[in-house]
Protein backbone atom coordinates (compact mmCIF):
# COMPACT_ATOMS: atom_id res chain seq x y z
CA UNK A 1 0.00 0.00 0.00
CA UNK A 2 1.41 3.38 -0.96
CA UNK A 3 2.11 5.85 1.82
CA UNK A 4 2.24 9.64 1.90
CA UNK A 5 5.99 9.34 2.32
CA UNK A 6 6.22 7.34 -0.92
CA UNK A 7 4.32 10.06 -2.77
CA UNK A 8 6.30 13.09 -1.55
CA UNK A 9 9.74 11.60 -1.00
CA UNK A 10 12.47 12.52 -3.46
CA UNK A 11 14.28 9.27 -2.71
CA UNK A 12 14.36 7.02 -5.79
CA UNK A 13 12.18 9.53 -7.68
CA UNK A 14 14.22 9.14 -10.87
CA UNK A 15 13.93 5.34 -10.78
CA UNK A 16 10.19 5.48 -10.15
CA UNK A 17 9.58 7.94 -12.97
CA UNK A 18 11.70 5.91 -15.39
CA UNK A 19 10.01 2.68 -14.31
CA UNK A 20 6.54 4.19 -14.70
CA UNK A 21 7.17 5.64 -18.16
CA UNK A 22 8.92 2.49 -19.42
CA UNK A 23 6.17 0.15 -18.23
CA UNK A 24 3.54 2.45 -19.75
CA UNK A 25 5.25 2.08 -23.12
CA UNK A 26 5.32 -1.71 -22.69
CA UNK A 27 1.71 -1.85 -21.48
CA UNK A 28 0.08 0.20 -24.25
CA UNK A 29 0.24 -2.37 -27.07
CA UNK A 30 -0.59 -5.22 -24.68
CA UNK A 31 -3.64 -3.38 -23.35
CA UNK A 32 -4.89 -2.82 -26.89
CA UNK A 33 -4.18 -6.42 -27.89
CA UNK A 34 -5.87 -7.92 -24.83
CA UNK A 35 -8.88 -5.64 -25.17
CA UNK A 36 -9.44 -6.72 -28.76
CA UNK A 37 -8.70 -10.39 -28.01
CA UNK A 38 -11.23 -10.47 -25.16
CA UNK A 39 -14.09 -9.23 -27.33
CA UNK A 40 -14.75 -6.28 -25.02
CA UNK A 41 -12.92 -3.80 -27.26
CA UNK A 42 -9.61 -1.96 -27.20
CA UNK A 43 -10.98 0.68 -24.81
CA UNK A 44 -11.74 -2.02 -22.22
CA UNK A 45 -8.11 -3.09 -22.33
CA UNK A 46 -6.91 0.50 -21.90
CA UNK A 47 -9.34 1.26 -19.06
CA UNK A 48 -8.36 -1.99 -17.36
CA UNK A 49 -4.66 -1.14 -17.62
CA UNK A 50 -5.27 2.27 -16.02
CA UNK A 51 -7.75 1.31 -13.30
CA UNK A 52 -6.23 -2.01 -12.23
CA UNK A 53 -2.70 -0.63 -12.41
CA UNK A 54 -3.47 2.46 -10.34
CA UNK A 55 -5.65 1.05 -7.57
CA UNK A 56 -3.74 -2.23 -7.15
CA UNK A 57 -0.59 -0.18 -6.55
CA UNK A 58 -2.44 2.21 -4.23
CA UNK A 59 -3.92 -0.50 -1.99
CA UNK A 60 -1.70 -3.54 -2.70
CA UNK A 61 1.03 -5.21 -0.70
CA UNK A 62 3.89 -5.50 -3.23
CA UNK A 63 5.89 -2.32 -3.71
CA UNK A 64 7.15 -2.90 -7.25
CA UNK A 65 4.31 -4.95 -8.74
CA UNK A 66 2.74 -3.83 -12.02
CA UNK A 67 -0.87 -4.94 -12.38
CA UNK A 68 -2.79 -4.90 -15.65
CA UNK A 69 -4.82 -7.18 -17.93
CA UNK A 70 -2.78 -10.36 -18.45
CA UNK A 71 -2.98 -13.29 -20.83
CA UNK A 72 -4.69 -15.68 -18.36
CA UNK A 73 -7.17 -13.05 -17.14
CA UNK A 74 -7.97 -11.96 -20.70
CA UNK A 75 -8.55 -15.53 -21.76
CA UNK A 76 -10.87 -16.16 -18.80
CA UNK A 77 -12.76 -12.94 -19.60
CA UNK A 78 -13.11 -14.07 -23.21
CA UNK A 79 -14.61 -17.36 -22.02
CA UNK A 80 -17.05 -15.51 -19.75
CA UNK A 81 -18.22 -13.20 -22.54
CA UNK A 82 -18.65 -16.09 -24.98
CA UNK A 83 -20.74 -18.07 -22.48
CA UNK A 84 -22.97 -15.11 -21.66
CA UNK A 85 -23.33 -14.06 -25.32
CA UNK A 86 -24.62 -17.53 -26.19
CA UNK A 87 -27.60 -16.91 -23.85
CA UNK A 88 -28.06 -13.12 -23.78
CA UNK A 89 -26.07 -11.60 -26.68
CA UNK A 90 -27.54 -8.14 -26.16
CA UNK A 91 -26.35 -8.01 -22.53
CA UNK A 92 -23.02 -9.82 -22.84
CA UNK A 93 -20.78 -6.85 -21.95
CA UNK A 94 -22.80 -5.50 -18.99
CA UNK A 95 -23.10 -8.98 -17.48
CA UNK A 96 -19.43 -9.66 -18.22
CA UNK A 97 -18.38 -6.55 -16.31
CA UNK A 98 -20.63 -7.64 -13.44
CA UNK A 99 -18.56 -10.82 -13.28
CA UNK A 100 -15.43 -8.65 -13.01
CA UNK A 101 -16.95 -6.65 -10.14
CA UNK A 102 -17.93 -9.79 -8.26
CA UNK A 103 -14.49 -11.32 -8.87
CA UNK A 104 -12.95 -8.24 -7.26
CA UNK A 105 -15.24 -8.58 -4.25
CA UNK A 106 -14.26 -12.24 -3.90
CA UNK A 107 -10.58 -11.23 -3.92
CA UNK A 108 -11.21 -8.67 -1.18
CA UNK A 109 -12.91 -11.43 0.82
CA UNK A 110 -9.94 -13.79 0.29
CA UNK A 111 -7.57 -11.12 1.57
CA UNK A 112 -9.77 -10.25 4.55
CA UNK A 113 -9.90 -13.95 5.50
CA UNK A 114 -6.08 -14.08 5.21
CA UNK A 115 -6.08 -16.81 2.58
CA UNK A 116 -3.14 -15.36 0.66
CA UNK A 117 -0.59 -17.88 1.87
CA UNK A 118 -2.76 -20.78 0.70
CA UNK A 119 -3.43 -19.56 -2.86
CA UNK A 120 -0.12 -20.66 -4.38
CA UNK A 121 0.05 -24.02 -2.57
CA UNK A 122 -0.31 -25.82 -5.87
CA UNK A 123 1.95 -28.50 -7.42
CA UNK A 124 4.30 -27.07 -10.03
CA UNK A 125 3.21 -29.66 -12.59
CA UNK A 126 -0.32 -28.24 -12.39
CA UNK A 127 0.86 -24.62 -12.62
CA UNK A 128 3.10 -25.49 -15.57
CA UNK A 129 0.38 -27.35 -17.45
CA UNK A 130 -2.13 -24.61 -16.71
CA UNK A 131 0.10 -21.76 -17.89
CA UNK A 132 1.28 -23.67 -20.95
CA UNK A 133 -2.34 -24.49 -21.80
CA UNK A 134 -3.20 -20.78 -21.62
CA UNK A 135 -0.26 -20.06 -23.92
CA UNK A 136 -1.48 -22.62 -26.45
CA UNK A 137 -5.00 -21.18 -26.24
CA UNK A 138 -3.82 -17.61 -26.80
CA UNK A 139 -1.89 -18.69 -29.89
CA UNK A 140 -4.70 -20.87 -31.25
CA UNK A 141 -7.42 -18.24 -30.81
CA UNK A 142 -5.39 -15.64 -32.73
CA UNK A 143 -4.79 -17.82 -35.80
CA UNK A 144 -8.03 -16.66 -37.49
CA UNK A 145 -7.04 -13.00 -36.97
CA UNK A 146 -3.63 -13.74 -38.44
CA UNK A 147 -5.40 -15.14 -41.53
CA UNK A 148 -7.61 -12.07 -41.80
CA UNK A 149 -10.84 -13.31 -40.19
CA UNK A 150 -12.71 -12.90 -36.89
CA UNK A 151 -12.34 -15.71 -34.39
CA UNK A 152 -15.12 -18.32 -34.75
CA UNK A 153 -17.05 -19.45 -31.64
CA UNK A 154 -16.25 -22.63 -29.77
CA UNK A 155 -12.79 -21.89 -28.39
CA UNK A 156 -9.79 -23.88 -29.60
CA UNK A 157 -11.90 -26.79 -30.92
CA UNK A 158 -14.01 -24.30 -32.88
CA UNK A 159 -10.92 -22.70 -34.41
CA UNK A 160 -9.46 -26.06 -35.39
CA UNK A 161 -12.77 -27.15 -36.95
CA UNK A 162 -13.00 -23.90 -38.94
CA UNK A 163 -9.35 -23.88 -40.00
CA UNK A 164 -9.82 -25.52 -43.45
CA UNK A 165 -12.40 -22.88 -44.40
CA UNK A 166 -10.20 -20.08 -43.07
CA UNK A 167 -7.25 -21.29 -45.13
CA UNK A 168 -9.39 -21.33 -48.26
CA UNK A 169 -10.26 -17.65 -47.79
CA UNK A 170 -6.93 -16.21 -46.63
CA UNK A 171 -6.59 -12.41 -46.79
CA UNK A 172 -3.02 -12.05 -47.94
CA UNK A 173 -2.39 -8.41 -46.95
CA UNK A 174 -3.12 -9.31 -43.33
CA UNK A 175 -1.10 -12.52 -43.49
CA UNK A 176 1.92 -10.62 -44.84
CA UNK A 177 1.66 -7.85 -42.26
CA UNK A 178 1.08 -10.29 -39.39
CA UNK A 179 4.00 -12.47 -40.47
CA UNK A 180 6.34 -9.47 -40.59
CA UNK A 181 5.16 -8.42 -37.13
CA UNK A 182 5.81 -11.90 -35.73
CA UNK A 183 9.24 -11.97 -37.36
CA UNK A 184 10.21 -8.72 -35.63
CA UNK A 185 8.80 -9.86 -32.28
CA UNK A 186 10.76 -13.12 -32.33
CA UNK A 187 14.11 -12.11 -33.87
CA UNK A 188 14.64 -8.52 -32.74
CA UNK A 189 18.19 -8.44 -31.30
CA UNK A 190 18.54 -8.12 -27.55
CA UNK A 191 20.49 -4.87 -27.95
CA UNK A 192 17.50 -3.30 -29.75
CA UNK A 193 15.07 -4.57 -27.13
CA UNK A 194 16.91 -2.52 -24.50
CA UNK A 195 16.26 0.62 -26.53
CA UNK A 196 12.64 0.08 -27.57
CA UNK A 197 10.10 -2.57 -26.50
CA UNK A 198 9.44 -4.86 -29.49
CA UNK A 199 5.65 -4.66 -28.97
CA UNK A 200 5.73 -0.86 -29.29
CA UNK A 201 8.02 -1.05 -32.31
CA UNK A 202 5.67 -3.48 -34.04
CA UNK A 203 2.62 -1.37 -33.12
CA UNK A 204 4.03 1.87 -34.52
CA UNK A 205 6.07 0.54 -37.46
CA UNK A 206 3.41 -2.00 -38.45
CA UNK A 207 0.67 0.62 -38.46
CA UNK A 208 2.75 3.03 -40.58
CA UNK A 209 3.70 0.20 -42.97
CA UNK A 210 0.04 -0.77 -43.32
CA UNK A 211 -1.02 2.79 -44.12
CA UNK A 212 1.78 3.18 -46.67
CA UNK A 213 1.49 -0.11 -48.55
CA UNK A 214 -1.98 -1.51 -48.00
CA UNK A 215 -4.20 1.42 -47.10
CA UNK A 216 -6.89 1.27 -44.45
CA UNK A 217 -9.52 -0.24 -46.75
CA UNK A 218 -7.89 -3.64 -47.19
CA UNK A 219 -7.19 -4.26 -43.51
CA UNK A 220 -9.33 -4.69 -40.42
CA UNK A 221 -8.50 -1.98 -37.86
CA UNK A 222 -9.44 -1.27 -34.23
CA UNK A 223 -11.89 1.46 -35.07
CA UNK A 224 -12.92 4.44 -32.96
CA UNK A 225 -11.73 4.50 -29.36
CA UNK A 226 -13.76 6.86 -27.12
CA UNK A 227 -11.73 9.77 -25.78
CA UNK A 228 -12.12 10.90 -22.20
CA UNK A 229 -12.70 9.21 -18.88
CA UNK A 230 -14.63 5.92 -18.72
CA UNK A 231 -18.26 6.11 -17.68
CA UNK A 232 -19.68 4.38 -14.61
CA UNK A 233 -21.59 1.16 -15.29
CA UNK A 234 -24.10 -0.13 -12.76
CA UNK A 235 -23.71 -3.90 -12.31
CA UNK A 236 -26.59 -5.81 -13.88
CA UNK A 237 -27.83 -9.29 -13.16
CA UNK A 238 -29.94 -11.83 -14.98
CA UNK A 239 -32.06 -14.15 -12.86
CA UNK A 240 -31.35 -17.16 -15.08
CA UNK A 241 -27.57 -16.60 -14.99
CA UNK A 242 -27.01 -15.93 -11.28
CA UNK A 243 -25.40 -19.32 -10.63
CA UNK A 244 -23.15 -19.18 -13.69
CA UNK A 245 -22.09 -15.58 -13.00
CA UNK A 246 -21.17 -16.34 -9.37
CA UNK A 247 -19.15 -19.40 -10.35
CA UNK A 248 -17.37 -17.53 -13.15
CA UNK A 249 -16.61 -14.65 -10.78
CA UNK A 250 -15.13 -17.05 -8.22
CA UNK A 251 -12.99 -18.75 -10.85
CA UNK A 252 -11.85 -15.39 -12.26
CA UNK A 253 -10.95 -14.26 -8.73
CA UNK A 254 -8.96 -17.44 -8.06
CA UNK A 255 -7.11 -17.13 -11.35
CA UNK A 256 -6.27 -13.50 -10.60
CA UNK A 257 -5.01 -14.44 -7.13
CA UNK A 258 -2.75 -17.18 -8.48
CA UNK A 259 -1.46 -14.99 -11.31
CA UNK A 260 -0.77 -12.08 -8.95
CA UNK A 261 0.88 -13.93 -6.09
CA UNK A 262 3.18 -15.90 -8.40
CA UNK A 263 4.30 -12.58 -9.91
CA UNK A 264 4.70 -11.08 -6.43
CA UNK A 265 7.03 -13.96 -5.55
CA UNK A 266 9.12 -13.14 -8.64
CA UNK A 267 9.25 -9.49 -7.53
CA UNK A 268 10.40 -10.59 -4.08
CA UNK A 269 13.25 -12.63 -5.56
CA UNK A 270 14.42 -9.68 -7.67
CA UNK A 271 14.20 -7.05 -4.92
CA UNK A 272 15.12 -9.22 -1.92
CA UNK A 273 11.91 -8.10 -0.20
CA UNK A 274 8.76 -9.74 1.14
CA UNK A 275 5.27 -8.91 -0.07
CA UNK A 276 2.09 -8.95 2.01
CA UNK A 277 -0.09 -11.58 0.28
CA UNK A 278 -3.33 -10.71 2.06
CA UNK A 279 -3.00 -6.97 1.48
CA UNK A 280 -2.12 -7.67 -2.15
CA UNK A 281 -5.31 -9.64 -2.61
CA UNK A 282 -7.33 -6.82 -1.09
CA UNK A 283 -5.62 -4.32 -3.39
CA UNK A 284 -6.23 -6.48 -6.45
CA UNK A 285 -9.85 -6.93 -5.40
CA UNK A 286 -10.46 -3.20 -5.05
CA UNK A 287 -8.76 -2.60 -8.41
CA UNK A 288 -10.80 -5.24 -10.25
CA UNK A 289 -14.04 -4.06 -8.65
CA UNK A 290 -13.44 -0.50 -9.86
CA UNK A 291 -12.29 -1.72 -13.28
CA UNK A 292 -15.52 -3.68 -13.71
CA UNK A 293 -17.61 -0.68 -12.61
CA UNK A 294 -16.01 1.48 -15.30
CA UNK A 295 -15.92 -1.02 -18.15
CA UNK A 296 -12.33 -2.20 -17.86
CA UNK A 297 -10.86 -5.67 -18.25
CA UNK A 298 -9.89 -7.59 -15.11
CA UNK A 299 -6.21 -7.68 -14.31
CA UNK A 300 -3.54 -9.23 -12.15
CA UNK A 301 0.16 -8.92 -11.43
CA UNK A 302 1.98 -8.92 -14.78
CA UNK A 303 5.36 -10.64 -14.82
CA UNK A 304 6.82 -8.80 -17.80
CA UNK A 305 5.71 -5.37 -16.61
CA UNK A 306 6.93 -6.05 -13.07
CA UNK A 307 10.37 -7.21 -14.24
CA UNK A 308 10.73 -4.18 -16.57
CA UNK A 309 9.64 -1.91 -13.71
CA UNK A 310 12.28 -3.29 -11.34
CA UNK A 311 15.02 -3.30 -13.98
CA UNK A 312 14.22 0.33 -14.77
CA UNK A 313 15.00 1.29 -11.18
CA UNK A 314 11.56 1.49 -9.57
CA UNK A 315 11.44 0.99 -5.83
CA UNK A 316 8.02 2.16 -4.65
CA UNK A 317 4.37 1.90 -5.78
CA UNK A 318 4.77 5.44 -7.13
CA UNK A 319 6.13 3.95 -10.38
CA UNK A 320 2.89 2.04 -11.00
CA UNK A 321 0.85 5.22 -10.37
CA UNK A 322 2.97 7.12 -12.90
CA UNK A 323 2.46 4.31 -15.41
CA UNK A 324 -1.32 4.40 -14.96
CA UNK A 325 -1.49 8.20 -15.28
CA UNK A 326 0.66 8.07 -18.42
CA UNK A 327 -1.74 5.58 -20.03
CA UNK A 328 -4.66 7.76 -18.96
CA UNK A 329 -3.00 10.66 -20.77
CA UNK A 330 -2.81 8.54 -23.92
CA UNK A 331 -6.53 7.80 -23.69
CA UNK A 332 -7.40 11.47 -23.16
CA UNK A 333 -5.14 12.86 -25.88
CA UNK A 334 -4.06 10.26 -28.43
CA UNK A 335 -7.01 7.83 -28.65
CA UNK A 336 -7.87 8.85 -32.28
CA UNK A 337 -4.36 7.91 -33.39
CA UNK A 338 -4.89 4.34 -32.14
CA UNK A 339 -8.10 3.77 -34.11
CA UNK A 340 -6.17 2.87 -37.27
CA UNK A 341 -4.03 0.14 -35.71
CA UNK A 342 -4.51 -3.06 -37.77
CA UNK A 343 -6.11 -5.94 -35.88
CA UNK A 344 -3.53 -8.36 -37.25
CA UNK A 345 -0.76 -6.42 -35.47
CA UNK A 346 -2.54 -6.94 -32.16
CA UNK A 347 -3.05 -10.62 -33.02
CA UNK A 348 0.71 -10.97 -33.59
CA UNK A 349 1.45 -9.32 -30.23
CA UNK A 350 -0.97 -11.69 -28.48
CA UNK A 351 0.59 -14.72 -30.20
CA UNK A 352 4.01 -13.67 -28.94
CA UNK A 353 2.58 -13.35 -25.41
CA UNK A 354 1.18 -16.88 -25.78
CA UNK A 355 4.59 -18.26 -26.77
CA UNK A 356 6.21 -16.50 -23.83
CA UNK A 357 3.66 -17.96 -21.37
CA UNK A 358 4.52 -21.52 -22.45
CA UNK A 359 6.75 -23.15 -19.85
CA UNK A 360 9.38 -24.25 -22.34
CA UNK A 361 11.94 -25.14 -19.66
CA UNK A 362 9.71 -27.67 -17.90
CA UNK A 363 8.14 -28.94 -21.14
CA UNK A 364 11.59 -29.96 -22.38
CA UNK A 365 12.75 -31.80 -19.28
CA UNK A 366 9.66 -32.80 -17.31
CA UNK A 367 10.01 -36.46 -18.35
CA UNK A 368 13.51 -36.54 -16.88
CA UNK A 369 12.21 -35.29 -13.53
CA UNK A 370 9.10 -37.42 -13.04
CA UNK A 371 6.77 -39.27 -15.39
CA UNK A 372 3.91 -38.69 -12.96
CA UNK A 373 4.50 -34.93 -13.03
CA UNK A 374 4.79 -35.07 -16.81
CA UNK A 375 1.45 -36.84 -17.22
CA UNK A 376 -0.25 -34.38 -14.85
CA UNK A 377 1.24 -31.41 -16.68
CA UNK A 378 0.20 -32.59 -20.15
CA UNK A 379 -3.21 -33.65 -18.86
CA UNK A 380 -3.87 -30.19 -17.40
CA UNK A 381 -2.57 -28.61 -20.61
CA UNK A 382 -4.86 -30.71 -22.80
CA UNK A 383 -7.96 -30.07 -20.66
CA UNK A 384 -7.17 -26.34 -20.58
CA UNK A 385 -7.01 -26.17 -24.37
CA UNK A 386 -9.83 -28.52 -25.31
CA UNK A 387 -12.29 -28.12 -22.42
CA UNK A 388 -12.20 -25.51 -19.66
CA UNK A 389 -9.45 -23.57 -17.88
CA UNK A 390 -10.59 -23.95 -14.29
CA UNK A 391 -11.81 -27.52 -14.75
CA UNK A 392 -8.25 -28.32 -15.83
CA UNK A 393 -6.80 -26.72 -12.70
CA UNK A 394 -9.33 -28.46 -10.45
CA UNK A 395 -8.65 -31.89 -11.93
CA UNK A 396 -4.89 -31.33 -11.91
CA UNK A 397 -4.82 -30.22 -8.28
CA UNK A 398 -7.06 -33.12 -7.25
CA UNK A 399 -4.87 -35.74 -8.97
CA UNK A 400 -1.61 -34.19 -7.76
CA UNK A 401 -2.87 -33.99 -4.17
CA UNK A 402 -4.09 -37.59 -4.24
CA UNK A 403 -0.66 -38.72 -5.44
CA UNK A 404 1.05 -36.60 -2.77
CA UNK A 405 -1.23 -37.94 -0.05
CA UNK A 406 -0.55 -41.50 -1.19
CA UNK A 407 3.21 -40.94 -1.03
CA UNK A 408 3.01 -39.30 2.40
CA UNK A 409 0.75 -42.07 3.63
CA UNK A 410 3.21 -44.74 2.51
CA UNK A 411 6.03 -42.88 4.25
CA UNK A 412 4.06 -42.40 7.44
CA UNK A 413 2.77 -45.97 7.39
CA UNK A 414 6.36 -47.12 7.72
CA UNK A 415 6.50 -45.22 11.04
CA UNK A 416 3.58 -47.21 12.50
CA UNK A 417 4.88 -50.24 14.37
CA UNK A 418 3.34 -52.79 16.66
CA UNK A 419 6.39 -54.00 18.54
CA UNK A 420 6.83 -56.92 20.92
CA UNK A 421 10.18 -55.78 22.33
CA UNK A 422 11.14 -59.30 23.40
CA UNK A 423 11.43 -60.34 19.74
CA UNK A 424 11.75 -57.01 17.91
CA UNK A 425 14.52 -54.49 18.55
CA UNK A 426 13.51 -51.97 15.84
CA UNK A 427 12.36 -49.53 18.52
CA UNK A 428 15.19 -47.72 20.32
CA UNK A 429 14.73 -48.24 24.07
CA UNK A 430 16.75 -47.12 27.06
CA UNK A 431 18.35 -49.66 29.38
CA UNK A 432 15.73 -48.93 32.05
CA UNK A 433 12.92 -49.48 29.54
CA UNK A 434 14.46 -52.78 28.43
CA UNK A 435 14.69 -53.89 32.06
CA UNK A 436 11.03 -53.10 32.62
CA UNK A 437 10.10 -55.06 29.49
CA UNK A 438 11.92 -58.10 30.77
CA UNK A 439 9.70 -57.97 33.83
CA UNK A 440 6.70 -57.81 31.53
CA UNK A 441 7.41 -61.41 30.44
CA UNK A 442 6.29 -60.78 26.81
CA UNK A 443 2.81 -59.65 27.78
CA UNK A 444 3.41 -55.98 26.91
CA UNK A 445 3.14 -54.67 23.32
CA UNK A 446 4.08 -51.15 22.25
CA UNK A 447 2.05 -49.57 19.44
CA UNK A 448 4.39 -46.80 18.24
CA UNK A 449 3.42 -43.95 15.86
CA UNK A 450 5.76 -41.24 14.64
CA UNK A 451 5.32 -37.97 12.74
CA UNK A 452 2.16 -36.12 11.64
CA UNK A 453 -0.59 -38.66 11.05
CA UNK A 454 -2.78 -37.77 8.05
CA UNK A 455 -5.95 -39.62 7.09
CA UNK A 456 -4.18 -41.80 4.51
CA UNK A 457 -2.50 -43.92 7.24
CA UNK A 458 -5.78 -45.11 8.79
CA UNK A 459 -5.62 -48.37 6.83
CA UNK A 460 -2.07 -49.01 8.02
CA UNK A 461 -3.26 -48.63 11.61
CA UNK A 462 -6.12 -51.06 10.99
CA UNK A 463 -3.67 -53.63 9.57
CA UNK A 464 -1.68 -53.59 12.82
CA UNK A 465 -4.65 -54.58 14.98
CA UNK A 466 -4.10 -58.31 14.35
CA UNK A 467 -0.77 -58.13 16.20
CA UNK A 468 -2.48 -56.96 19.39
CA UNK A 469 -4.68 -59.97 20.04
CA UNK A 470 -2.41 -61.79 22.52
CA UNK A 471 -1.27 -58.76 24.51
CA UNK A 472 -2.29 -58.20 28.12
CA UNK A 473 -1.06 -54.59 28.16
CA UNK A 474 -1.04 -52.28 25.10
CA UNK A 475 1.03 -49.10 25.21
CA UNK A 476 -0.04 -46.60 22.54
CA UNK A 477 3.11 -44.49 22.17
CA UNK A 478 2.20 -41.02 20.79
CA UNK A 479 5.25 -39.15 22.01
CA UNK A 480 6.50 -38.45 18.47
CA UNK A 481 3.10 -37.53 17.01
CA UNK A 482 2.51 -33.74 16.75
CA UNK A 483 -0.81 -34.00 14.91
CA UNK A 484 -3.64 -36.47 14.40
CA UNK A 485 -6.07 -36.21 11.52
CA UNK A 486 -9.67 -36.99 12.52
CA UNK A 487 -9.69 -40.17 10.46
CA UNK A 488 -6.52 -41.38 12.19
CA UNK A 489 -7.99 -40.55 15.59
CA UNK A 490 -10.98 -42.74 14.79
CA UNK A 491 -8.67 -45.54 13.65
CA UNK A 492 -6.77 -45.36 16.95
CA UNK A 493 -10.12 -45.40 18.77
CA UNK A 494 -10.94 -48.71 17.04
CA UNK A 495 -7.59 -50.15 18.13
CA UNK A 496 -8.15 -49.12 21.75
CA UNK A 497 -11.78 -50.26 21.86
CA UNK A 498 -10.92 -53.68 20.37
CA UNK A 499 -8.03 -54.12 22.81
CA UNK A 500 -10.21 -53.24 25.80
CA UNK A 501 -12.97 -55.56 24.56
CA UNK A 502 -10.39 -58.38 24.56
CA UNK A 503 -9.53 -57.66 28.21
CA UNK A 504 -6.30 -55.78 27.42
CA UNK A 505 -5.18 -52.83 29.54
CA UNK A 506 -4.49 -49.79 27.33
CA UNK A 507 -2.02 -47.05 28.29
CA UNK A 508 -1.57 -43.91 26.16
CA UNK A 509 1.96 -42.54 26.51
CA UNK A 510 3.43 -39.12 25.67
CA UNK A 511 0.34 -37.51 24.16
CA UNK A 512 0.62 -33.72 23.85
CA UNK A 513 -2.14 -31.26 24.81
CA UNK A 514 -3.73 -31.16 21.35
CA UNK A 515 -3.69 -34.94 21.02
CA UNK A 516 -5.18 -35.30 24.51
CA UNK A 517 -7.96 -32.90 23.53
CA UNK A 518 -8.78 -35.03 20.48
CA UNK A 519 -8.69 -38.29 22.47
CA UNK A 520 -10.91 -36.72 25.12
CA UNK A 521 -13.37 -35.68 22.43
CA UNK A 522 -13.51 -39.31 21.32
CA UNK A 523 -14.17 -40.44 24.89
CA UNK A 524 -10.90 -42.38 25.12
CA UNK A 525 -9.53 -40.47 28.10
CA UNK A 526 -11.26 -38.75 30.96
CA UNK A 527 -13.10 -39.63 34.19
CA UNK A 528 -15.36 -42.22 32.58
CA UNK A 529 -12.74 -43.79 30.30
CA UNK A 530 -10.82 -46.99 31.08
CA UNK A 531 -7.69 -45.96 29.17
CA UNK A 532 -4.79 -44.92 31.40
CA UNK A 533 -2.43 -42.04 30.70
CA UNK A 534 1.32 -41.77 31.18
CA UNK A 535 3.65 -38.86 30.57
CA UNK A 536 6.13 -40.89 28.56
CA UNK A 537 6.99 -44.45 27.48
CA UNK A 538 9.10 -45.12 30.56
CA UNK A 539 6.21 -44.24 32.90
CA UNK A 540 3.85 -46.32 30.76
CA UNK A 541 6.16 -49.36 31.07
CA UNK A 542 6.31 -48.96 34.85
CA UNK A 543 2.53 -48.89 34.97
CA UNK A 544 2.27 -51.89 32.65
CA UNK A 545 4.64 -54.01 34.75
CA UNK A 546 2.85 -53.03 37.95
CA UNK A 547 -0.51 -53.98 36.42
CA UNK A 548 0.81 -57.45 35.63
CA UNK A 549 1.93 -57.89 39.22
CA UNK A 550 -1.37 -56.83 40.82
CA UNK A 551 -4.90 -55.83 39.78
CA UNK A 552 -5.13 -52.29 38.41
CA UNK A 553 -7.34 -49.92 40.40
CA UNK A 554 -9.29 -47.30 38.46
CA UNK A 555 -7.77 -44.46 40.47
CA UNK A 556 -4.20 -45.67 39.96
CA UNK A 557 -1.84 -42.97 38.71
CA UNK A 558 1.85 -42.73 37.90
CA UNK A 559 4.11 -39.92 39.02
Amino acid sequence: MITTRDLVSLKNLKGDVLGGLTTAIVSLPLALAFGVASGAGAQAGLYGAVLVGFWAAFFGGTRTLISEPTGPMTLMMTTVLIKIAAIHPEHALPLGFTVVVLAGLFQILFGALKLGRYITLMPYSVISGFMSGIGVLLVTLQIPSLLGHPTPPGGAPGVLAALPGLLDAVRWPEVILGSLALLVLFILPASWRKVVPPQLLVLVAGTLYAWAFFGTQSLRVIGDIPMGLPSFRWPVMSSDLIGMILVDALLLAMLGCIDTLLTAMIADSLTRSQHDSDRELIGQGIANTLSGLFGGLPGAGATMGTVVNIQSGAGTPRAALIRALTLLGVILVAAPLLSGVPMVILAAITIKVGFDILDWSFLRRAHRVSWTATLIMYGVLLITVMADIMVAVGIGVFIANIITIDRLSRLQASQIKTVDPTTDDSLQLSEEEKALLEKGRGNVVIFHLSGPMIFGVAKAIAREQAALQNAKVLIVDLRDVPMLATTVGLAIENVIRDAEAAGCLVIVAGAGPKICEQLSGLGLIGPEAHTLMADDRHAALRLAVHSLEQPVQEDYSVD
